[in-house]
């Protein structure tokens, strides 16, 4: 029996679901996120929590059991909320700056790096040294976070490049004479 999915997802005040078919949609003071789940699982709604069942005891039914409250509880967080990942920039003269809706990133290339952001999330630069990737939908936000930090990835030398807040980079020891 799957320890996640027996657990309701409590709706907070201010937050409305509503189910059509295997669609579930959530309302909240951060926008509308919707998820489609399969049919192995019932989706329902009472007053202010939403449960997810199987249907039947296939172990696909189990499996999308748990996958699938994760999700409703994902958007649930994603319209209060919201997801967040921040971004360290270190080496030297490497920074970021936001100009309009282009992340613009001097990262030791012979050019400037422009990253256009995508729909749906926010990118600020609070320090040139920082980037936080905000937003409602959860996959979105560490899908934009990975491209920035795909730009250039942390090396194991010196730490030089982007990396997530709180990354800890395996460090190797250089050449010896």
């Amino acid at each position: 029996m799957s320890r996640i999915g027996k657990r309701p997802v409590e709706l907070p005040s201010g937050v409305t679901a509503s189910v059509s078919g295997q669609t579930i949609e959530v309302k909240g003071p951060k926008g509308t996120r919707s998820f489609t789940a399969t049919d192995d699982v019932t989706i329902a709604v009472d007053e202010n929590a939403v449960t997810v069942t199987p249907r039947g005891n296939s172990k696909r039914a189990r499996q999308q059991w748990g996958m699938s409250r994760t999700m409703v509880a994902n958007l649930v967080q994603g319209v209060t909320q919201g997801f967040k990942r921040e971004l360290e920039i270190q080496g030297v003269g490497y920074r970021a700056q936001m100009q309009g809706n282009t992340l613009k990133l001097n990262l030791g290339y012979s050019h400037e790096v422009n990253f256009e952001v995508p729909e749906g999330v926010t990118v600020t630069a609070p320090k040139q040294t920082e980037v936080v990737v905000e937003g409602a939908d959860q996959q979105l936000v560490g899908q934009v976070a990975a491209n920035v930090r795909e730009w250039r990835a942390p090396e194991p030398y010196k730490g030089k490049g982007i990396r997530y807040k709180g990354e800890y980079i395996f460090r190797k020891e250089g050449k010896k004479k």
